[in-house]
This record gives structure tokens, C-alpha cells and sequence, in this order.
């Protein structure tokens, strides 16, 4: 007995004679059209891959350029705040003062490297606290009293670059010990 419910049947029609069917197999014509299809769309693929990695990069260094400046700003402006003395008659692209602690320290910016030192007077020691700074300015408030001019406040402005792009990142310190 016989099942024919499910009996495979072939239902393409017969191979001509002395040859074979070739309506079930594909050209090599359709095959270097489907590889060249195929070569583009991997081409496109690999070209975004790389513009992400490109701009994955440039976003670490301008994240790790703009971040060392604010870690300089957040010292220079904690230390200010708790300064004994501040030299009002500084230029502008430096600030000395006397320390809490009584360390005689300077932040001078060279625009010659674009660089921010911290310039420890008393040791004759000199540190590299920012690198890419292309301006910085330190703007004393000063006050008279008695004779004595001192410095009420100092406002910071450090601009920084990496690549093509800069930012401009700003702090201000009010020096506790000349509040009046």
C-alpha cells in the first residue's frame, strides 16, 4: 500500500534531451552582480566604522583636554580661596600668592608651549599643570585700606584647543581671608 499524501513529487518540467535543466541554478552573470553588490555594501559598511573610530578619537582628546583645564581651574581657585596673601601687582598671565599653608606658589601660562605651570618659589620647583592652553588670563579685584592694596577676588579665563576645536572655561575665587 502506498502513501500518497506524502509523496514528493517533481513537478519541473522535464530536462530536454541529451542535456540538463539549468533553471534551478543561477549564472555567472547573476553571481558577479550579487559579489559586486555584496563588495559595496561592505565598502560602505567599513567606511562609517571608520569615520565612528575617527570621531570616537578626536571626542577622547577634546574630553581629555577640556577636563585637565578644569581640574587646573578647581585647584587654582581652591587654593585662592584660602590664600593668605595675593600678589595684586602681577601680570596677568600669572598669580602668586601665598598658601594656606604657607607655600610662596605661582600659576604662570607661557603662551610660548601653551602651557600652565605651577611654580613652587619657595622650592624652585616647576610643574606642567595643563598642557594646549592657547589663553589664559587671571583678573585681580583689588581694595585699598589703609594704605595696603590687597586682592578681594580673582576671576580665571583659560581657553584650550585640541585639534580644531577650543572651549573657554572660566572660575572665580573669592580670597575668604580679605573679606570685609
Amino acid at each position: 500500500m502506498r502513501n500518497t499524501k506524502y509523496e514528493i513529487r517533481n513537478t519541473s518540467p522535464a530536462p530536454p534531451r541529451g542535456g540538463t535543466s539549468n533553471e534551478l541554478a543561477f549564472t555567472i552573470a547573476e553571481l558577479l552582480l550579487a559579489l559586486a553588490i555584496m563588495g559595496l555594501l561592505l565598502a560602505a559598511v567599513a567606511v562609517a566604522f571608520n569615520a565612528s573610530i575617527i570621531n570616537y578619537g578626536e571626542n577622547e582628546d577634546v574630553f581629555k583636554t577640556i577636563n585637565s583645564a578644569r581640574q587646573a581651574l578647581f585647584r587654582i581657585t581652591s587654593q585662592l580661596r584660602t590664600a593668605n596673601a595675593v600678589d595684586p601687582c602681577a601680570p596677568g598671565n600669572e598669580c602668586s600668592f601665598f598658601t594656606a599653608g604657607g607655600d610662596d606658589i605661582t600659576y604662570r601660562y607661557n603662551s610660548g608651549d601653551n602651557k600652565l605651570y605651577l611654580i613652587d618659589n619657595s622650592a624652585a620647583l616647576s610643574y606642567v599643570l595643563c598642557d594646549n592652553v592657547t589663553a589664559m588670563t587671571f583678573t585681580k579685584n583689588t581694595a585699598v585700606e589703609d594704605a595696603t592694596i590687597y586682592v578681594k577676588s580673582v576671576q580665571i579665563s583659560m581657553t584650550v584647543e585640541s585639534g580644531n576645536i577650543q572651549r573657554t572655561v572660566s572660575a572665580a575665587a573669592v580670597i575668604r581671608r580679605n573679606l570685609k
